[in-house]
């Protein structure tokens, strides 16, 4: 089968863009695709796949596979691709619209034109920090805030986040000297995280920046990741190292992303995306 694609990318985190709109594909079949088409060597190699279709609760919706075939409930980079999409591609007629994702609806702002979309500003809504509601193990209402976390003979840190996605941040003194290779795969399979956890290693530069890596869930590691820089920012806050309201550089191995937890609550992400490359991949499904 001919699948029409889309190759886009937020801060190197690339995907493979489907659109619903025009066509449709057999649920059965949207797991291995994305195994498939994210492979470099039989596909076309990226982080994952995400579906843009048609939704009845927002203007657009948003699906996400990641790379293992495992479907994901929310990506920030994702979402700052998809509305770039929507709107270059008249999905959507209002430069501020709002995206259906299995975490909710989030709402986008645009600014550019249909020609080119500049830059994306994402409501990214309240996190979620009630340990049940992450999820993980413990005491259900606590928060998890510099909490030890043992893994691997190593005595690390801990501060867990949800954005609709679980996270796990951990503070370091030099980014570069972060154990992301050989922990990461550890971590985010480790059994306090029953749904599987996205791993961040996080130096605070200052009040205002701070470098981050990730290992994702099911994609191991990216060049960024638009949630975990929310979660980052979110968990730098509670720790004392910043101050809510005001926004946050953060340095991710693929560029900027500017991040605001607002004195309302919301998570307010801003940062570009970019197109790579549209085309036709040729798919034989495995019977």
């Amino acid at each position: 089968m001919n699948i029409p694609f889309t190759k886009m990318h937020g801060l190197g985190n690339s995907y493979i863009f489907l659109d619903l709109f025009k066509y449709q594909i057999e649920e059965e079949l949207l797991a291995p695709l994305a195994i498939d088409i994210a492979n470099k060597d039989i596909g076309i190699g990226s982080d994952g796949l995400i579906l843009i279709h048609p939704s009845i609760q927002a203007d657009v919706g948003m699906r996400i596979f990641n790379k293992d075939g495992s479907e994901g409930k929310n990506c920030g980079n994702g979402l700052r691709c998809v509305a770039k999409y929507a709107y270059e591609n008249n999905l959507v007629e209002s430069k501020t619209f709002s995206i259906e994702t299995k975490a909710g609806n989030v709402t986008a702002e645009i600014r550019g034109d249909r020609a080119f979309v500049e830059e994306v500003t994402v409501d990214m809504g309240e996190p979620i920090l009630k340990r049940n509601l992450i999820p993980m193990e413990g005491n259900a209402d606590e928060q998890v805030i510099a909490e030890s976390f043992e893994i691997s003979h190593h005595p690390l840190v801990v501060t867990a986040v949800s954005m609709g996605n679980p996270h796990a941040i951990f503070f370091v003194e030099d980014i570069a000297e972060a154990p992301l290779t050989e922990l990461g795969p550890i971590i985010t399979v480790d059994q306090r995280f029953p749904e599987g956890v996205n791993v961040e290693f996080v130096e605070i530069v200052s009040d205002k920046e701070m470098h981050f890596r990730v290992w994702e869930r099911g994609s191991g590691i990216t060049q960024g990741c638009g949630t975990g820089a929310c979660a980052a920012v979110v968990a730098s806050i509670l720790n004392g190292f910043a101050n809510k309201g005001e926004e946050i550089c953060v340095h991710l191995s693929g560029g900027d992303l500017f991040i605001t937890w607002a004195n309302d609550g919301h998570v307010w992400m801003r940062g570009n995306a970019s197109t790579t490359v549209s085309g036709e991949f040729y798919w034989n499904p495995k019977s």
